[in-house]
């Protein structure tokens, strides 16, 4: 196997769901502090996250197989550009904080297997031992996708990864528990990780109009606000059932710094037609800017799956939560929920 001579090879090519964790917590402020970038190394990396997360967030909603394709393609692009970015003991640092975010599944890393020496009889063992944990996490995104109740399952979900931790462990030999502290380093406190999620794709205005502007004219121009991103169809019943709830966010809120923005993607030939999604605008009593997403150009940049979806970015540009389908459907507390986010990041 070819190492890099900075400590890491390609990711294996195994049957198991490798979380993208260092996708996830390069973008937060602790771990900079945790790895001392310097202001230029923290804007050559946001800059270098935007092409990465335009490929890796709308993967989210493609089926395992092709997430984890794309997860480990990005992850190693990630590592390719940390590699020049940061110094040896900067780089050193991170790979420790990848194996603690991973916890158990560091193994499937060829650098760990290589440094713990793992036996043939592990490599086979590990696989086996991971896959429950992945069927039940797939059973859960079905029911997530579909607005179903995920309590029972996630509460077997949490059995299975602690039952996965635990086997793993028992099958590592002592010397091999002891090198598994080498190979972490101290500590880190991941309750510093707030942003997970990709930065917020860039409007994409080729095929879009304007029916209310935007006064900054780019998601880009709004850093330093919170922004709700929310997409809908004006004849879409729960889209319509949700409208009023961004508009009294837009008036409670907008003096303290959020910018509402509606994203009105078509599904209907009506929906298609400007001057009757202009009508809807007016007649809904929507002040806040409006984008006509004609071609569904921004719908897939986004990876939507339903009408409607909202949107909760930071000030920073990240995405942090969002809410498929009616807010209050059925009894849901979401527009209550979502208001507790606004106000988190408006305190942020």
């Amino acid at each position: 196997m070819a190492v890099s001579s900075r400590g890491t090879a390609a990711e294996p090519a195994l049957n198991i769901e490798m979380p993208p964790v260092l996708m996830k917590m390069i973008r937060n402020e602790g771990v900079w502090d945790e790895l001392e970038l310097t202001d230029e190394q923290q804007r050559q990396l946001e800059s270098a996250l935007r092409p990465l997360d335009a490929r890796w967030w709308p993967s989210r909603i493609e089926p395992m197989a092709v997430r984890r394709t794309v997860a480990a393609q990005v992850t190693q692009d990630l590592k390719q550009k940390l590699r020049t970015l940061l110094s040896d003991v900067q780089w050193q640092r991170l790979l420790q904080l990848e194996r603690q975010a991973l916890g158990t599944r560091m193994v499937f890393m060829p650098d760990v297997a290589q440094a713990l020496q793992l036996t043939d009889t592990q490599l086979k063992q590990f696989p086996v031992i991971a896959s429950e944990t992945d069927a039940l996490v797939q059973k859960v995104e079905q029911r997530t996708l579909a607005n179903e109740d995920q309590q029972t399952l996630r509460e077997e979900l949490l059995a299975a990864q602690a039952k996965e931790r635990t086997e793993t462990v028992g099958s590592l030999t002592e010397s091999q528990q002891q090198m598994i502290g080498k190979l972490v380093g101290e500590t880190f406190d991941f309750s510093r990780v707030k942003r997970t999620h990709a930065g917020a794709p860039s409007l994409e205005m080729a095929n879009s109009r304007w029916l209310q502007p935007l006064p900054q004219g780019s998601l880009e121009a709004l850093r330093g606000n919170v922004v709700a991103v929310h997409f809908y169809a004006f004849q879409c019943i729960n889209c319509k059932r949700n409208l009023p709830h961004y508009t009294a966010w837009h008036q409670d809120y907008a003096d303290q710094g959020l910018v509402v923005l509606g994203i009105q993607t078509p599904e209907t030939s009506a929906e298609r037609d400007p001057q009757q999604v202009a009508a809807a605008v007016k007649a809904a009593g929507i002040k806040y800017p409006v984008l006509m997403d004609g071609a569904s150009e921004n719908w897939k940049a986004w990876g939507n799956t339903m009408w409607p979806t909202v949107y909760l970015i930071d000030k920073q540009g990240y995405v942090r939560t969002w809410w498929q389908g009616e807010l209050n459907w059925q009894g849901n507390a979401g527009e209550a929920q979502f208001r507790k986010h606004i106000e988190t990041l408006l305190a942020e």
